[in-house]
């Protein structure tokens, strides 16, 4: 499984930013599939994730701002992040998982960097 994120930036809080992740490999379809993130100096942590029958989660500090989707079609991932926070700021992660998405996933992709400023 190779996993390919895309969309980091730069940007104001209360600003928007849209990343994409593009998943290849045998049985891909059938994973768990979401984000991680970690922030300067902060351990990793779960941001979203998504089953492959599109039930989803989120911590709890995303929860009403970050949606998370999947198009198996496209072998596509996305996070849609509206309303940013400084906090937000961290590397983000694409992962994927045989089982459910957390800190100790199977398949990660590179990081893709958001920064939002206050």
């Amino acid at each position: 499984v190779q996993l390919q994120a895309f969309g980091g930036g730069s940007v104001q809080a209360g600003g928007s930013l849209r990343l994409s992740c593009a998943a290849s490999g045998r049985h891909v379809y059938t994973y768990a599939v979401g984000w991680l993130r970690q922030g300067p100096g902060k351990d990793r942590e779960f941001v979203a994730g998504v089953t492959w029958r599109g039930d989803t989660n989120y911590s709890d500090s995303v929860k009403g701002r970050f949606t998370i989707s999947r198009d198996n079609a496209k072998s596509s991932l996305y996070l849609q992040m509206d309303n940013l926070k400084p906090e937000d700021t961290g590397l983000y992660y694409c992962v994927a998982n045989p089982g459910v998405v957390s800190v100790r996933s199977r398949y990660w992709g590179q990081g893709t960097l958001v920064t939002v400023s206050s």
